[in-house]
């Protein structure tokens, strides 16, 4: 809501400077924005009268102007716009003025002729974008008078920030209201003089909506003229709240819209056949509206219309076919009460919104549509001239006023400080708010224009805002506090993030909804959990992966050459689960994925540029996990490469996949390297295992290479499981350090180089416990993997 703020002060003008004003409003909720000036600082620039208006000489455009400056003597200025002329009264900058943008005015000569001064336009001034020609000023502004007092340009434009239940104060008598609740200064507002109807010129209004359009008021005003001049102060006023100014007829209901808050629309009654219907859209039913799009409407649409075809899209848009014009004569005027629920959303749903649609969806004071319409019908009277016929009414089931309950305990519970009874009596009194008292209870009655008052935290919220948020206290709490256990098996997510942290991994944040694009690519969903009302179309399903936004994280950095990235999340997946929650059939567990692209380690000159691979992110996975041991087994997975991917084992239990890219998403995504990504499920990393003593050996370990001859097929992997329980007690370590194919070696064969490290804690080895140890591993080999010794 952006109004000026003398407008509002002409309504209630409490004893504060702007500065104490705004901070007075802000503090009340309603957010004061943006504060500006209505026009930026000039000096020396007066009210003129022009005189005489001659040729120049020696410039086929310019002019010569004999100018009255409220002087004994008239000032002579040459001037170049185009409507100059004499009796013209106009703003003039006098020599040693200051306009802005830091141009200095003085008595200068201009093809030979002396010139004291300079005739402005409105766009010199700073007061508007565009000027064709001088400001014009009504005739009746007095000569002399400095002009920023005469236009009031140091008057100030606030722009107020309303939450969406202070529907009410979306209109200069709803502020006013507040302002003279919160400082107690007295409130005038304007005199709503009825226009008596002097024709018999009326239409019959049907509500064949009633729950939609409860309450409709019409009136038919006949004979005016609608190229009669809006006057300046109601442009002014139209202007300072960022409305265009359009024609006089549309004017007047702008502005009672923003004095009062009830929005108006005005039809050529020419153009109207029979009754008035404010009924629900047929089916496929077409209407142009005055922004001149055609729209095909849904059954939800409530439209008024006539007995012929549709007029308007109730409380949102007029229709082009039946609205004012220049040459319009006659025209009826509506006023009415559109239930908020009939209007949400249906601006929207087109592309568009309207100032009236933003007020009618939040709840607009049906107690005021009468006032507004005789408000509107006497300003166009007066500006236009006319004659009124009677006002037409038609009158539902209007929204009831449910009375609400307040207890003072609970007051003093929610705020933390006690009112007595007259202070809250008083709040209220100041406030408008009608109540009785029941014992010890109040009984508020909600006015018309307040549909936020529903449940008692509404009240109290009231009596906070009018008490003032700054005057509550804010004791430090006082509570018994307990210490928690915190067992040494659970390591805090933080920790987890820290350790990734450490390793050069930056944290992301990114959105749980995604494109749909993003399920189909990395997770094989082919049905995702869809939301049912995205805020775009680019994010319309659940994650169920958190890959996507780590890849779309790369593809962003790139483009703005970053080329080595490492990347990690931590958040929640969807599911659907019928046995799943919190909520029923979903469920949503906390995952963390990482992903790493570019070169393993940052450029420098000890160590040979490489790129990050799978074994270097298979380390950063294991230190994650530790002290748990993870297993990797051959996988697949939809995001990842298919030979280049491993499911992560711990404990018996699949906690998750690493691998590189696909090359197909690396292609679609435009990346020019593989990056390795790796996700697990968050609760393996969280719960970690209490370490266990084991004695560490005073005495030297007995290190034997082993190298043997297996099938190529053979995998590491099942070597170490096969020989689990069957090692000897003094193996302790098996370390596999090379692995090698090609000549000397079977084809299908494959070498592997074992370090096998044998300790005790107790005594020295002897060499013939070694030998026996060496033989039962190689025996061990031999009998289950068919192993032979290379020589």
């Amino acid at each position: 809501m952006k109004f000026s703020e003398s407008w509002l002060r002409t309504f209630v003008n409490p004893a504060l400077t702007g500065t104490e004003f705004t901070h007075l409003l802000t503090m009340a909720g309603l957010e004061v924005e943006e504060e500006e000036s209505v026009a930026p600082q000039f000096n020396n620039v007066i009210v003129a009268q022009v005189l005489e208006v001659t040729k120049h000489p020696d410039a086929d455009r310019l002019n010569v102007c004999r100018v009255d400056i409220g002087r004994d003597t008239p000032a002579q200025i040459v001037c170049g716009a185009p409507n100059v002329a004499a009796g013209l009264k106009v703003p003039c900058a006098l020599p040693g003025a200051n306009l802005p943008g830091d141009f200095k005015i003085k008595i200068a000569k201009v093809r030979g002729i002396e010139s004291s001064g300079m005739l402005c336009s409105a766009k010199e001034l700073g007061i508007a974008e565009d000027a064709s020609g001088l400001l014009v000023l009504p005739s009746d502004a007095p000569v002399g008078q400095d002009i920023r007092r005469y236009l009031d340009l140091d008057d100030r434009l606030l722009t107020l920030k309303l939450t969406p239940n202070r529907a009410d104060c979306l209109s200069l008598t709803g502020i006013a209201r507040e302002v003279a609740a919160l400082t107690g200064a007295p409130m005038t507002l304007p005199v709503i003089e009825p226009v008596s109807a002097t024709i018999d010129a009326q239409r019959t209004i049907v509500l064949d909506a009633p729950e939609a359009c409860p309450l409709y008021c019409g009136r038919v005003i006949a004979g005016v003229n609608a190229k009669s001049p809006t006057p300046e102060w109601m442009k002014r006023c139209l202007e300072c709240s960022g409305i265009r100014s359009i024609s006089a007829l549309v004017d007047i209901t702008n502005y009672v819209m923003l004095e009062l808050g009830q929005p108006l629309h005005a039809f050529d009654n020419a153009k109207l056949e029979g009754a008035i219907h404010a009924r629900m859209a047929a089916p496929q039913e077409k209407i142009l509206l005055l922004n001149e799009q055609t729209l095909e409407l849904q059954d939800d649409v409530l439209l008024i219309a006539d007995d012929k075809r549709p007029l308007a899209m109730a409380g949102i848009m007029g229709g082009e076919d039946s609205g004012i014009t220049l040459d319009t004569t006659e025209m009826f005027l509506e006023s009415a009460f559109f239930a908020p629920k009939a209007i949400a959303g249906r601006a929207r749903r087109y592309g568009f919104g309207s100032d009236a649609s933003h007020r009618f969806e939040r709840g607009v004071d049906f107690g005021t549509a009468r006032a507004a319409l005789e408000r509107a019908s006497r300003l166009i009277v007066d500006i236009c001239g006319g004659q009124a016929g009677p006002v037409c009414e038609t009158t539902a089931t209007l929204p009831a006023r449910a009375p609400v309950r307040l207890r003072p305990s609970r007051v003093a519970k929610v705020l933390g400080i006690a009112f007595s009874d007259d202070e809250i009596a008083a709040l209220f009194t100041r406030l408008g708010l009608p109540f009785t008292r029941d014992n010890a209870d109040f009984v508020v009655t909600p006015p018309s224009y307040r549909f936020d008052f529903e449940i008692e935290v509404d009240l109290i919220e009231e009596i906070a805002r009018l008490h003032g948020y700054d005057n509550i206290p804010a004791p430090a709490p006082q509570a018994a506090l307990a210490m928690l256990p915190q067992t040494e098996d659970t390591r805090p997510l933080f920790r987890v993030r820290q350790i990734l942290a450490d390793r050069g991994f930056q944290e992301v944040v990114n959105y749980a909804f995604i494109e749909e694009s993003w399920e189909a690519d990395f997770a094989a969903n082919a049905s995702p959990i869809r939301l049912a009302n995205p805020i775009a179309s680019q994010m319309s399903v659940m994650r169920s992966t958190l890959i996507g936004g780590l890849v779309a994280n790369v593809t962003t950095n790139l483009k703005r050459k970053q080329n080595r990235i490492r990347v990690f999340e931590t958040g929640r997946c969807f599911y659907r689960d019928a046995n799943g929650g919190p909520v029923t059939g979903f469920r949503q567990p906390l995952k963390l994925a990482g992903l790493a692209y570019g070169t393993a380690q940052p450029e420098q000159w000890g160590t040979p540029s490489r790129n990050v691979d799978f074994f270097d992110i298979k380390g950063e996975v294991e230190l994650l996990l530790a002290p748990k041991t993870a297993r990797f087994e051959k996988a697949t997975h939809p995001a990842m490469h298919p030979g280049r991917c491993a499911q992560i084992i711990v404990e018996g239990r699949v906690v998750g996949h690493i691998g590189e890219l696909h090359p197909q998403w690396q292609q679609k995504y435009e990346l020019p390297l593989a990056p390795v990504v790796f996700e697990l499920e968050l609760d393996v990393l969280t719960q970690s295992r209490l370490p266990k003593f084991s004695e560490v050996s005073k005495l030297p370990p007995v290190i034997r290479d082993l190298a043997i001859v297996v099938d190529q097929k053979l995998e590491y992997r099942q070597i170490i499981d096969g020989l689990e329980g069957k090692l000897p007690t003094l193996i302790q370590d098996i370390r596999l350090f090379d692995v090698y194919t090609g000549k000397g070696v079977e084809q299908g064969k494959k070498s592997l180089a074992f370090r096998i490290v044998m300790q005790d804690t107790q005594r020295t080895l002897q060499d013939a416990e070694i030998d026996v140890a060496m033989q039962q591993l190689i025996t061990s080999l031999q009998n289950n993997f068919a192993a032979q010794l290379r020589v």
